[in-house]
């Protein structure tokens, strides 16, 4: 049997002093807190990440093909993509679907109010998938009657509470170009994503009636939508399809447009790493104190052992082993705390946030089983390199005074 670990599981937990068995239970209670609280700052972040790029993603689509031109406005230069153009870069692996869209300013005036907005343009083979999740009421645009449908529009919840309309309303929305030009519309849907840049800006209708406003041709453009099945490569996917483009037009990221938000969102990043870092000093400071304190509560017993032959290394090992005793309890609880409060979130949304602010109305968890394993992994292997060096207390201790030490 090793004497080494006999010893360590008789004396684990049992301090003879009361001040030692508060420290040990600081340290157990330490590792706990800290580990918890790193598998859930990281799970927060990935959540947080992912629904907002999803919201953005789902509205914006991953890459947009649009003109070269120094046009800076919300309104696009038309174009016509050859049909050449498009199936190439739909035979791109991973490219999940290709749509055309086109974006107009306009003035929504309602019940005395009035409201600049973006009306952005869709046809029937847009995918509305994101859109059903997102609407509050009522429904998407019907291409099946593409008369009705040029009357349709859907506004967002933020639009909709501002100038007091609801599904079924209709309202008139003014084009301002060289000769002033309005159309009525009917509400047929209200959504949220609870992005406001997004929320505040844009209304959904249908392509044509931009085309006409515009005296576009049938099938100019404003821009092409496109989804990707992997956002990890974003880069690599607006990189690869640009070489399908003609000079004139050119790929444009979800990142490229929204710039302030992915910004934002890397930044959290560095804040979760440095909660890490935080947690786990925490946490090895504890372990440090526990050590240190069982060393010296057990004085008389280590200067025993050396007496009877023991080596330096052979009691030092003892003290490792009840220090990996207690980081193991704290990392069992400390999982346990983590896991469960997060999991309590995915299910109830306890966690409430101002969706004006963060994007969302509750806090996100996501977690991944991989940054758990490796969480634990470094926890447990870097606390048991730092307790190597308190450890080496044990050298200094002498069996003579040891022994007579009270």
């Amino acid at each position: 049997m090793n004497l080494g670990l006999f010893i360590a599981n008789r004396i684990s937990l049992k301090a003879e002093r009361t001040f030692s068995k508060l420290i040990v239970r600081i340290a157990i209670v330490g590792i706990m807190l800290g580990l918890g609280v790193m598998i859930l700052s990281l799970a927060i972040v990935k959540g947080f990440k992912a629904e907002i790029r999803e919201k953005v993603r789902g509205f914006n689509g991953d890459i947009q093909f649009i003109k070269y031109d120094l046009n800076s406005s919300y309104e696009n230069s038309p174009f016509t993509l050859q049909q050449k153009y498009l199936e190439d870069a739909k035979k791109e692996k991973g490219v999940e679907h290709i749509v055309p869209f086109a974006t107009k300013p306009g003035i929504i005036k309602a019940n005395n109010e009035v409201e600049g907005v973006v009306l952005k343009g869709v046809d029937a083979n847009y995918d509305w998938s994101y859109f059903k999740n997102i609407l509050t009421s009522g429904k998407t645009i019907d291409f099946s009657d593409s008369v009705q449908a040029s009357k349709q529009i859907i506004i967002s919840e933020k639009l909709a509470k501002r100038l007091n309309l609801k599904v079924g309303d209709d309202f008139l929305m003014y084009f301002i170009q060289e000769a002033l030009r309005k159309r009525k519309f009917e509400i047929v849907g209200i959504y949220n994503t609870g992005v406001e840049e997004v929320d505040k800006t844009y209304v959904i209708g249908d392509i044509s009636l931009i085309r006409k406003l515009n005296d576009w041709k049938k099938d100019e453009v404003g821009g092409y939508e496109i989804r990707i099945n992997d956002f990890n490569r974003l880069d690599h996917f607006a990189d690869e399809l640009s070489n399908y483009l003609p000079p004139q037009i050119k790929t444009v990221s979800v990142k490229e447009n929204y710039p302030i938000i992915f910004d934002w969102l890397s930044l959290l990043d560095v804040n979760a790493q440095v909660i890490l870092i935080l947690m786990l000093i925490v946490a090895v400071i504890n372990m440090i104190s526990a050590l240190l304190i069982m060393i010296l509560e057990r004085t008389n017993m280590i200067g025993l052992l050396k007496a009877l032959g023991e080596t330096n290394w052979g009691v030092r090992k003892i003290f490792l082993y009840n220090a990996l005793y207690l980081v193991g309890i704290g990392m069992f609880l400390g999982n346990i705390f983590g896991l469960g409060l997060g999991f309590l979130q995915q299910k109830t949304h306890f966690f409430k946030l101002d969706e004006a602010s963060y994007y969302m109305k509750f806090i996100p968890v996501q977690f991944n089983v991989l940054d758990i394993v490796l969480i634990n992994a470094a926890t447990l292997g870097i606390c048991l390199l730092v307790l190597l060096i308190p450890s080496m207390l044990v050298t200094k201790i002498t069996p003579i005074k040891a022994i007579a030490f009270k």
